[in-house]
């Protein structure tokens, strides 16, 4: 599209286990902090809880709180988060016609219900009239729990007013990619003003993580860089929205650019033919790439599944471009994961610099540049491939 308009990042709204904010999110990363790791509280599996925050500053009514399981708690806050920092949280006007677009994943469940419903059913005589009784008093209605994921939009419609049209996406990685994806074709194309993209996963429960074991893509204790090794997925809470906007809107409210989204690309390779994800992923880092090396980086949300993840990495290696790895800082976060690697790339633009490498991760290399152009990589972790371009806003 010849003529589309550019898309200004003007707010960004991010938590994880490094922190909470952009701040101290830069901070961590540029003072090398170590990567924050649970490896006894769901043991054997390795997780990177959300650091401690207080849901009260975003969402004040205890009764929004109470009605949002732990991801929409995560994601109406990091949501809050990125308005305040647009400068636009409480503007009516603005918010009225802000449209959002919320990668989401279905439900949780009620770990402590269902724990107990499967220990008294062995000794239940009619398990079947026992079942429908519960669920008609405990359990939950499991209709894929679909209409939960609209949950979180509806929520931070509720909670911050942002009243414009919403789309909600579903499937793993490739919702994140679509989400932003969405949000910046509209914007792009002149049919959208301003949006508020993002996502939010709690990594947290106890049900992910039997799905994640079930398909042995768990990470096992001890923690290790995903790139280095890829040997499992080291899932991590984590929130991220992004406000989105078009440079006239944003220079109509004296708003000024965090840096720029030049483009979102996402593609699915059939993965059961030989080298179908590296063609893929390999074709979409040149088409973001373009004639342009000098300061440019590549951050990569790499899930840590193995062979998806060793696809990547052949990639990046033969890129030539510095790597960063996004999930060895704050784990990853599924839905949530490649709009928290499109904010750390914005953050890290805006300052001009690529942060250290990590020990351990043979693709981390010393760069010394300015940071002037950032490529965000991200493979599902079974299907999916996105990427996507972050620049300085000259």
């Amino acid at each position: 599209m010849s003529n589309r308009r550019d898309v200004w990042i003007t707010g960004i709204g991010l938590v994880s286990s490094l922190g909470e904010g952009p701040e101290a999110h830069m901070q961590a990363l540029s003072s090398g902090t170590a990567p924050v790791v649970d490896a006894t509280g769901f043991a054997p599996y390795v997780v990177h809880p959300l650091a401690p925050i207080s849901f009260d500053a975003q969402i004040p009514k205890k009764g929004d709180q109470r009605q949002m399981e732990p991801w929409q708690r995560i994601g109406t806050y990091a949501a809050g988060l990125a308005l305040d920092s647009a400068g636009i949280k409480g503007n009516k006007d603005i918010l009225g016609t802000t449209d959002m677009v919320v990668a989401a994943g279905g439900g949780e469940r009620d770990q402590s219900v269902d724990g107990a419903i499967l220990t008294e059913i062995e000794s239940q005589p009619n398990p079947e009239i026992f079942l429908n009784e519960q669920l008609q008093s405990n359990l939950r209605p499991t209709l894929f729990l679909a209409q939960l994921s609209n949950l979180l939009a509806g929520n931070i419609s509720i909670v911050h007013g942002v009243t414009g049209s919403s789309r909600t996406f579903m499937g793993e990685e490739s919702s994140g990619t679509d989400a932003v994806r969405i949000g910046w074709s509209r914007i792009a194309a002149g049919t959208s003003e301003i949006a508020l993209v993002g996502g939010a996963y709690n990594a947290e429960r106890r049900d992910m993580l039997l799905l994640f074991a079930l398909k042995r893509l768990a990470m096992h204790a001890p923690w290790a860089p995903v790139l280095a090794q890829p040997r499992g997925v080291p899932t991590g809470s984590a929130g991220a929205f992004l406000v989105l906007e078009s440079p006239e809107h944003a220079t109509a409210r004296g708003a000024k650019p965090i840096a720029k989204l030049s483009g979102v690309w996402s593609e699915r390779a059939q993965r059961n033919e030989p080298g179908a994800v590296e063609a893929v992923i390999e074709a979409l880092i040149n088409q973001a790439r373009g004639d342009v090396t000098e300061g440019t980086a590549i951050l990569s949300a790499a899930s840590g599944a193995p062979e998806p993840t060793a696809a990547e990495v052949a990639v990046l290696a033969r890129s030539g471009l510095p790597v960063r790895s996004i999930t060895d800082r704050v784990g990853h976060g599924l839905e949530a994961q490649m709009p928290v690697a499109l904010a750390i790339a914005a953050l890290a633009v805006s300052q001009g610099s690529l942060f250290a490498p990590l020990e351990g991760e043979p693709l981390e290399k010393p760069f010394t540049e300015t940071l002037s152009r950032a490529i965000v990589t991200g493979v599902g972790h079974w299907r999916g491939e996105g990427v996507a371009l972050v620049e300085r806003a000259d």
